[in-house]
């Protein structure tokens, strides 16, 4: 089996989409983004999409390498640093990403506005670094 790169294409589209609008909302500063409930929903459910976008291509590389099979999803990210996917600070920023994917999720009325801005203007790099980590993975797999 091979990584179908239109799966992976269609993913990393989505996160560049949603990166460019978390951009777009932080170039307007903090003040305006506590202010705006609008911006702080749109921020949330672009990074998790993003999050989850990331965990798909990550656990789809698992699926097709045969790789052993993720306990939760910090793990998903472990287990493509044991592999030699990504390396340990890459895979250790992914799996804070991925916490932060379960707190958006189950705890969403707890995350601080500070800490949401935080994160989408500066721990979003994280998730472009994995996408060129796909991408060059992409074009080293040989045709058949």
């Amino acid at each position: 089996m091979e990584i179908d790169k239109d799966l992976i294409h269609l993913r990393i589209d989505l996160i560049e989409k949603n990166l460019k609008l978390l951009g777009e909302i932080a170039s307007e500063g903090y003040e305006s983004f506590e202010k705006s409930y609008r911006d702080m929903m749109a921020s949330k459910h672009a990074l998790l999409e993003s999050i989850e976008a990331c965990l798909d291509i990550a656990n789809h590389i698992i699926a097709v390498k045969g790789f052993r099979r993720p306990m939760d999803y910090s793990d998903i990210f472990r287990i493509l640093e044991e592999e030699g996917i990504i390396d340990e600070d890459l895979s250790l920023r992914l799996q804070r990403m991925a916490k932060f994917r379960n707190l958006l999720v189950h705890r969403y009325a707890e995350i601080e506005t500070r800490k949401l801005f935080t994160i989408m203007t500066k721990d979003v790099k994280d998730l472009m670094e994995f996408v060129k980590v796909v991408l060059r993975i992409i074009r080293e797999q040989r045709p058949r």
